[in-house]
Order: C-alpha cells, then structure tokens, then sequence
C-alpha cells in the first residue's frame, strides 16, 4: 500500500553512513541521491532494492523551524530475510552511531516468529529489522 517514505535528518552525512551500514544487512541500499542542484533546495538519499527507492533520508532544510528533534515520534521497520540479518543490522547499527532500543530477539507478544531488532538512529528515529520467518 505505500509506495514510500522518508525522515526528515538534522545531518544528512552522518544519517547516511548510518543507513548505508544498517540497512547493507538487508539488502537494501542507496539506489538514487536528489541533489540541492537537481531540485532547487531539497537533498534526499533514496535507499531501496534495485530499480525503486523506497526509503528516503533527506536534510533538513524542510523541516518547519522548531522542530529540534526530528526523528521523535517514529518508527520504519525494515522486513529482514532471515534473523541472521537481523542480528547484522543491529550489531552494523549500533557500529555506525545508533542507540541500543532493544536487541535482537523473539517478541512474542506480536507473533511467536516474531524476531527483531530496535535501534535509534542519530535523530532518534526508532529503527526496526524484523524477521517473521521460524528459526
């Protein structure tokens, strides 16, 4: 249903080398970077799978003026193929400037193949890897 999203970052250069490493676990990269140049202001990274930026990181000169913490408030969980990946996108995480928000495991209050990760990124969006797949 949604074809795609994306956080507002106080730092643009951090954001992505935290991103870049988090989301390599994933398979996921950057696919196609919008430049102040190309847009008249905007600057975006679009991470995604081959062909279709699906998660965009952009800087904050949209943000509306206030709006110290940007990333409060939300959470993008990202579908891991197996807990192995998982385990990679906290461990990469937290190497590349993320927050500890709860470490690789079975949550079984949402299902009983429930893994996950949760880490906060340098804005303190709540990022998620999720395996639904049994061990």
């Amino acid at each position: 249903m949604i074809d795609h999203m994306g956080v507002t970052v106080r730092d643009l250069a951090v954001a992505r080398r935290f991103y870049d490493a988090a989301l390599a676990p994933l398979g996921i990269a950057m696919v196609m970077e919008v430049t102040p140049e190309e847009s008249g202001g905007y600057h975006g990274v679009g991470y995604g799978r081959p062909g279709k930026p699906s998660f965009w990181v952009s800087s904050d000169a949209h943000r509306p003026a206030g709006n110290d913490a940007p990333g409060e408030g939300i959470h993008i969980a990202f579908a891991a193929d197996d807990r192995a990946a998982v385990d990679a996108f906290h461990a990469a995480a937290m190497a590349h400037g993320g927050r500890d928000n709860g470490a690789p495991g079975i949550r079984p209050h949402y299902h009983p193949n429930y893994y996950a990760a949760f880490v906060l990124d340098p804005d303190g969006i709540n990022v998620e890897a999720v395996c639904h797949k049994p061990a």
